[in-house]
């Protein structure tokens, strides 16, 4: 879904301003990479326009986190160094503070969910060596949130946010001059990943003041809109229920600086289901050789969703490539779902020989495949139900299927995405 926005003209928080950016932009050179920005043919085609990939998977922490943090520590002072920071992540943020961390000789203290993946807890240990102390609490970013504000009140240690402060926007900022630097001209419209909104508020602050005619579509997890809700209710809300699969985004409150920007700017908002996002990570990987995190492929699994002129120049933000290999198999199955190429069943099976082997030759078709088979229940009763897993050859296959099961005896009942039973299976 789209809300768009009606342009104001607010000032924005603390009073950002795009020499805030281009400030930042000098504390930060020299430290962050300076990522490339590619055109991709399959993209454009698909979408008969220009894309281009802004490769923030590339940064040395492999996220564009590091722009802001390090801007922010940067402007610390010596007393505030000596205290040592203290921040809450999902991951790439504590990344980007442990690497500025042991640039800076600073010590800090990172707290994460527990469900963090594994690969980001590692990667944070070698961007910040001993100069960082990692500190697991509660599932999501708001559980760790609030142990960080905990420590820094009980110790004077000084708070680094992920996204809630003037000085990370105006770091996550320096994408947008790079990216016009980079094409050499004003891009039509620029795609961005939303957690907490601390990079669409640096985009925001920066293109609206230098180059007002680019259309900046913001976008996120539909189990994890904070912004959509914030602005329909014209304040940021605390959303009642997140769905942390698309952990470098699920923030169940838009930050209050990055809200103060964002509403009445003109920036448009879109909700992109789980599912669209692992078919489009595994479109990078086999197709560009990139490698996204759920939060990295937010941009370019919402084009299929916007109205895009033909002819213009899109470019859609890589925003990181943290991603555990092990849940490969998850991001895989979700996209099979997504794409209507895998289905799950409770199959009442006669306790009996070749029960089994009947249901394979008068169910299945040509091209499909069983890829679990799990009884539910063994007992003495003349049927037993069983879940099974059927990959289809073609997502048309579905009606034929659903119809030869119903030609049968056997009675089944079908597991649909979104129900308790299918997110139990997940």
């Amino acid at each position: 879904m789209s809300d768009q926005v009606v342009p104001g003209t607010a000032e924005f928080a603390d009073g950002l301003s795009a020499a805030d950016v281009d400030r930042a932009a000098q504390r930060i050179a020299g430290v962050i990479t300076r990522t490339p920005l590619e055109r991709c043919e399959r993209l454009s085609q698909a979408t008969g326009t220009q894309v281009y990939l802004k490769r923030e998977d590339l940064q040395v922490v492999r996220s564009y986190k590091l722009r802001g943090a390090y801007n922010l520590m940067s402007q610390l002072t010596v007393d505030e160094r000596a205290a040592g920071v203290v921040c809450a992540s999902a991951g790439n943020h504590a990344q980007g503070v442990a690497f500025a961390c042991r640039s800076l000789g600073v010590s800090g203290t990172i707290y994460l969910p527990r469900t963090t993946p594994r690969q980001k807890r590692d990667r944070i240990r070698v961007h910040g060596g001993d100069q960082v102390e990692l500190i697991l609490v509660g599932d999501t970013f708001d559980d760790a949130a609030e142990a960080a504000r905990v420590h820094a009140r009980d110790t004077g240690a000084v708070m680094v946010p992920p996204f809630d402060d003037a000085r990370t926007v105006a770091g996550q900022g320096t994408i947008a001059a790079e990216i016009i630097a980079e094409l050499g001209r004003e891009p039509d419209v620029i795609v961005v990943p939303v957690g907490g909104g601390g990079l669409v508020a640096g985009l925001t602050v920066y293109l609206r003041e230098r180059a007002p005619g680019v259309r900046i579509e913001a976008v996120e997890p539909v189990g994890a809109a904070s912004l959509t809700a914030a602005l329909r209710a014209g304040e940021p809300v605390r959303l009642a229920t997140l769905d942390p699969f698309v952990d470098g985004a699920a923030v169940r409150r838009i930050g209050d600086v990055p809200f103060s920007v964002v509403s009445g700017s003109g920036v448009s908002v879109t909700s992109v289901d789980p599912g669209a996002i692992c078919t489009e990570m595994l479109s990078l990987y086999q197709n560009e050789g990139i490698i996204s995190e759920p939060a990295g492929a937010l941009s370019v699994a919402a084009l299929p969703l916007l109205e895009l002129t033909p002819g213009s120049t899109v470019v859609c933000l890589i925003s990181g490539s943290n991603n555990d290999v092990s849940r490969y198999g998850e991001i895989v199955e979700r996209s099979l779902v997504h794409s209507g190429l895998k289905h799950y069943f409770l199959v009442d099976f006669p306790q009996e020989p070749g029960a089994l082997r009947r249901f394979l030759d008068e169910v299945l078709g040509p091209d499909d495949d069983i890829t679990l088979f799990e009884y539910v229940k063994r007992n003495n009763r003349e049927t037993g139900p069983a879940l099974v897993g059927i990959e289809l050859g073609s997502a048309e296959g579905l009606v034929g299927l659903l119809e030869r099961m119903a030609g049968t005896p056997m009675e089944s009942e079908r597991i649909e995405p979104g129900s308790a039973a299918y997110r139990f299976l997940m």
